[in-house]
């Protein structure tokens, strides 16, 4: 199985910037793409940013601009770079990995692995 470590949340105020990492371990099967999802109270899992095997990238339309995504394949690690950040980006975010092409979608349902969660808070 894959192991994803996240790491990096933490409180901010808002304007602040937090970078997230996301470590992978462990068996690697195909992979067609890594990404952030996140889950505030009350609300459903959304997808935050994802950067497929061919280099592509996806960004949530609240998040464009402010929030970068990128991978350092020699660490096996993930990254998310959030600047600006604003009240509303509080949730706990999760890593993910996926074994279907991101062109499907940039949904949960689609995601094979997700690590335990970082909790970033924006006050």
């Amino acid at each position: 199985d894959v192991q994803l470590v996240e790491s990096g949340g933490g409180s901010v105020q808002a304007g602040g910037s937090l970078r997230l990492s996301c470590v992978a371990s462990g068996y690697t099967p195909t992979t067609y793409w890594m990404g952030w999802f996140r889950q505030a109270p009350e609300n459903e899992r959304e997808g935050v940013a994802a950067i497929a095997s061919d280099g592509s990238i996806i960004y949530t339309d609240s998040v464009k601009g402010r929030f970068t995504i990128s991978q350092d394949n020699a660490k096996n690690t993930l990254y998310l770079q959030m600047n600006s950040l604003k009240p509303e980006d509080t949730a706990t975010y999760y890593c993910a990995t996926s074994g279907y092409p991101l062109s499907l979608g940039f949904l949960s349902d689609y995601v094979g692995y997700w690590g335990q969660g970082t909790q970033v808070t924006v006050s």
